[in-house]
C-alpha cells in the first residue's frame, strides 16, 4: 500500500467488492482492472514527461474513452453519507473545492472524480469503513501524502477516498531495542525528528520525507537513500497491523526482532502495493543516530567511472558508507533551473553524492580523506566538495 509516499514510488487504490479486492497501480495492474490499452499507457506516459513544464489541471481520467471502463461498483447515496457522518462525525468531506487536491496526483497528469473523502483516526474506524464499503460494493481509494508518480493515489472515477492523514500517532518507542510502533499516516520526516530526540533515526530516508507516509513506504517496500547502510524494509520492519477488504483486522504488530515462530505474514504486505489490505500500524527497528556525518559531492566524466568510484567507496569507506547516489548533467540542470540552486562544482557529465555516517569524527574524516585522495589521483573524479554542516548537507542532498 502506498499512502502518498515517496515520489520515486507510487500511490495505491483498493477497489472492494463482495468477492474481490483490486489494485489500480502500475500499467499492468490498470490494464487488468480497467481494460486499459497499451496506447493509453503511452499517452499518459507522454504527458508525464512534460508535466513539470506545463503544470495545468489535467483532464478527468475517466474521459479517456476506450482506456478506462468503470466496473459495476455501487454509487454513494444519501444513506451512505449518513452512515459515514455518524461513524466519523466532522471528518467526512464532500465540498468540491476541498476535494480538488485529493483528486489530482502530484505530477498533475491524472484527475479523478471522487465526491467523498473520509478521514479516520484509528484502525477500528478503518475497519468499519471497509466492512461497510465491502457490503455495499463501494470502491475506495486509500490516500496519504499523494506524492506518487503513477497516479495510483487518486481515483479514476468516483471512488471514495480514505485519507490516512489523521492516523499520525506514535504508539510506543523502546529506548533499549530501538523499536518504534506508530500509525500508518505518520510522516517520515516527523518520525525521524521524533527519533533524533531519543538518539535514534529512521532506517529509511527519502526525497519526499516531508510528505510521504510510513504506511505507504512499507507497502511499496521503498528503498531510499539509506538502503546501502541499513538494508530494505523487509529486514527492518518488525511487525504490522492491516485491515483486510472485508474489515477484518490482522494484528501482526510484533516488536520482537528475533522471532522465528510461525508464518512471517508481515512479509506478504511489505511491497504488496495494497493488493491484500490497508496497513494501519507498523513496528520498525531504528538504528542509533550517528554522531559523525559527512557528505561529498563529486564530478565524474563517465558512467563507467561512476561504477569504479562506487567500488572504491566500498573498499575504502567500508562500514561508514551510508549512501551513494548519482545523477547526470541534465538532471543537475533541472535542479538548478527549477529549485534555483547553484552547482558547487564545475560542469561534469555525471555527479556523485556520497554520505558517510559513524561514531567517530576523526576516524570518519580520515577514511573519507583517504578515499577522496585516491579517487582524485586515479582520475576517477575531476572535482569535489565536502560538507559536514547539517544545513550544507541538506542543500547538497537536494541537488541529487
Amino acid at each position: 500500500m502506498k499512502l502518498g509516499g515517496d515520489r520515486e514510488t507510487a500511490g495505491m487504490r483498493l477497489s472492494f467488492s463482495r468477492h474481490c479486492v483490486a489494485l489500480i497501480w502500475s500499467k499492468r495492474a490498470r490494464a487488468r482492472i480497467f481494460n486499459e490499452s497499451p496506447q493509453g499507457c503511452a499517452c499518459i506516459a507522454l504527458r508525464c514527461r512534460f508535466m513539470s513544464l506545463n503544470p495545468v489541471q489535467p483532464p478527468p481520467t475517466q474521459d479517456h474513452k476506450g482506456i478506462f471502463t468503470r466496473l459495476p461498483f455501487s454509487e454513494v447515496t444519501d444513506k451512505d453519507l449518513t452512515f459515514f457522518k455518524d461513524l466519523i462525525p466532522g471528518r467526512v468531506v464532500t465540498d468540491e473545492d476541498d476535494l480538488k487536491s485529493h483528486n489530482i496526483d502530484w505530477l498533475r497528469t491524472v484527475r479523478g472524480h471522487s465526491k467523498l473523502l473520509l478521514r479516520p483516526k484509528n484502525t477500528e474506524e478503518v475497519s468499519n469503513i471497509l466492512k461497510y464499503c465491502n457490503d455495499r460494493n463501494l470502491a475506495v481509494t486509500p490516500q496519504g501524502g499523494n506524492t506518487g508518480l503513477v497516479g495510483g493515489s487518486v481515483p479514476v472515477f468516483d471512488e471514495i477516498i480514505i485519507s490516512t492523514a489523521l492516523m499520525d500517532k506514535v504508539i510506543s518507542f523502546d529506548q533499549v531495542s530501538g523499536s518504534l510502533v506508530c500509525q500508518c499516516g505518520c510522516i517520515l520526516e516527523s518520525l525521524n525528528q521524533y527519533l533524533e530526540g531519543q538518539g535514534y533515526i529512521m532506517p529509511l530516508d527519502l526525497g519526499a520525507k516531508g510528505s510521504c507516509h510510513i504506511g505507504g513506504n512499507i507497502a511499496t517496500n521503498a528503498g531510499g537513500l539509506r538502503l546501502l547502510r541499513y538494508g530494505s524494509l523487509r529486514g527492518t520492519v518488525l511487525g504490522l497491523e492491516a485491515v483486510l477488504p472485508n474489515g477484518t483486522v490482522l494484528n501482526c504488530l510484533n516488536s520482537l526482532r528475533k522471532d522465528n515462530t510461525g508464518y512471517d505474514l508481515k512479509q506478504l504486505f511489505i511491497g504488496s502495493e495494497g493488493t491484500l489490505g490497508l496497513i494501519t500500524a507498523i513496528s520498525i527497528l531504528c538504528p542509533r543516530k550517528p554522531s559523525s556525518v559527512n557528505v561529498a559531492l563529486l564530478g565524474c566524466e563517465s558512467f563507467s567511472k561512476v561504477l569504479q568510484v562506487f567500488t572504491l567507496c566500498r573498499d575504502l569507506l567500508g562500514e561508514i558508507l551510508s549512501a551513494f547516489e548519482f545523477q547526470d548533467l541534465e538532471s543537475m540542470n533541472v535542479v538548478q533551473t527549477h529549485l534555483k540552486l547553484m552547482n558547487p562544482l564545475q560542469e561534469s557529465p555525471f555527479y556523485i553524492l556520497i554520505e558517510t555516517a559513524g561514531s567517530s569524527v576523526q576516524h570518519d574524516e580520515e577514511k573519507l580523506n583517504v578515499f577522496l585522495a585516491k579517487a582524485l589521483e586515479s582520475g576517477l573524479v575531476n572535482s569535489g566538495t565536502v560538507a559536514t554542516d547539517q544545513s550544507k548537507i541538506k542543500v547538497m542532498e537536494i541537488c541529487i
